[in-house]
């Protein structure tokens, strides 16, 4: 299988290739995996009963996963990846402050990805903690770096093996129901502070593969159906996700030490003498689903620098080495933190959402309600063309979005007044509706000022 050719720049149409049924696979093998099925045990963790963790789990994904589609859509119509889009609306400088936030995400979900791996690596080779950190990182290293064609090609079998594996698992389980399972699964217990917590993580895991969808639907050809790539995207992550999060909680109340220990191991226990077997597999999905987190991040770290030198495409060298630095950064915060990570996880899910759903906002307006999917794809690479090198109108509405939402934030560590007042963590909503609303304001007023000028001149 030969390298990936392309990096930021626009795909040409004679080398579009696929079906948006590719997009199924990609997405459902990445979110049927066990880091997604540990965002099922938090709501478990904070005390709700297992039905109302699963309806909320369902809610939130059905609500979030409309907007990681509706980005997904954009990629084989413009043959491009999702940050460089952002120039359109940021400016081809300003889009470098997203697309920080977006590395900072990437890298944080990587790390958090090689600490749930490591016991479970640990029983396979019998390494040391930090060497099964590494051997995480080398992994995905290798994969990310031959690129686009070997990703979907993993996605497609680890769809099918991870069925198999994960479908087992709830069969087992359900076989064999404990004592704690029983009693929580009747219980009725019922929180709304943790029910919308719930929702607001599992929103928060879809929302957050909007600022890199497009990454992976950008080779399909321009006139598929943007339907198809919108629902087969949808589906395959929607069912993905949920699938496995609801398995998640109901590990948590079938096997509870699996909410203080190793999920990946408490699974793999279940098959007995085929454990390790299940335990490569485990381990095999989270891989992939860390090469997508790696080379989304590869790619946003290049659209950053490339935008101050004009650069359209990357080496195969230069590709090896950011790769690689975001690999190590990873690693190191994976190391320093995998002793106190239930904490750092539920961080992540939470602070990427409230820096990432203004941006997801603004895009979405901007793509199908402001320029309705026109944009000059040339001028995406020029400061000085069109989209200017800062758009202060957008950066502006970015910023006041996020201050926006600081009343409505709850992390560990702070909790803002109003969701301390709701009792609920509401913010995605306002983010969304509030960068979404102001955005379309901002650019309806500065269209009917070019307007203005316009006859001015014409006059």
């Amino acid at each position: 299988m030969q390298l990936e050719k392309r990096s930021i720049e626009f795909v040409p149409h004679a080398e579009r290739y696929g079906t948006p049924a590719r997009l199924f696979t990609i997405w459902f093998s990445s979110n049927f995996q066990i880091t997604a099925l540990m965002v099922g045990t938090l709501g478990i963790a904070s005390g709700l009963s297992l039905a109302w963790t699963i309806l909320g789990l369902l809610i939130g994904n059905l609500v979030g996963t409309i907007f990681m589609a509706a980005h997904s859509a954009q990629g084989p119509h413009l043959g491009v990846p999702q940050m460089i889009q952002s120039r359109a609306q940021f400016g081809v400088y300003g889009a470098a402050i997203p697309l920080l936030v977006m590395v900072v995400a990437a890298v944080l979900f990587l790390a958090a990805s090689g600490v749930l791996m490591r016991d479970a690596l640990k029983a396979l080779l019998h390494i040391s903690d930090n060497q099964a950190i590494v051997v995480v990182g080398v992994l995905t290293l290798v994969i990310g770096f031959v690129g686009y064609e070997l990703i979907h090609r993993l996605g497609a079998w680890m769809s099918l093996i991870s069925t198999l594996v994960f479908g087992t698992a709830l069969v087992l389980i359900l076989l064999h129901p404990s004592d704690a399972a029983t009693t929580t699964v009747t219980a009725k217990a019922f929180s709304l502070t943790a029910f919308n917590l719930v929702i607001a993580q599992a929103a928060s895991w879809t929302l957050g593969y909007g600022p890199y969808v497009a990454d992976y639907s950008r080779y399909l050809p321009a006139n598929v159906n943007t339907r198809a790539t919108f629902w087969t995207t949808y589906c395959g992550c929607a069912l993905g996700s949920f699938a496995m999060m609801a398995l998640g909680a109901l590990l948590a109340v079938a096997i509870p030490a699996a909410l203080g220990g190793d999920p990946a191991t408490a699974i793999a226990v279940l098959f007995g003498p085929w454990a390790p077997v299940a335990l490569g597999v485990i381990a095999l999905g989270v891989i992939q689903y860390n090469v997508l987190c790696l080379y989304s991040a590869y790619m946003s770290s290049v659209t950053i620098f490339g935008a101050f030198g004009r650069l359209r495409s990357v080496t195969a060298l230069s590709k090896a080495l950011v790769m690689a630095g975001l690999v190590v950064a990873a690693t190191l915060i994976a190391i320093a933190t995998q002793y106190r990570f239930d904490t750092f996880f539920a961080d992540i899910l939470i602070g990427q959402l409230y820096l990432l759903i203004p941006w997801s906002a603004i895009n979405l307006a901007d793509y199908y309600w402001v320029r309705r999917g026109h944009y000059e794809v040339g001028e995406l690479y020029d400061a000085k063309g069109q989209y200017g090198g800062f758009n202060r109108r957008t950066l502006g509405v970015y910023a006041v979005s996020i201050i926006g939402t600081i009343p409505f934030m709850k992390f560990s560590f702070y909790s803002g007044f109003v969701a301390n007042w709701l009792g609920a963590d509401v913010s995605w909503v306002v983010g969304l509706v509030l960068a979404g609303a102001l955005y379309c304001m901002v650019s309806k007023e500065s269209s009917a000022t070019r307007g203005r000028l316009r006859e001015a001149v014409a006059e």
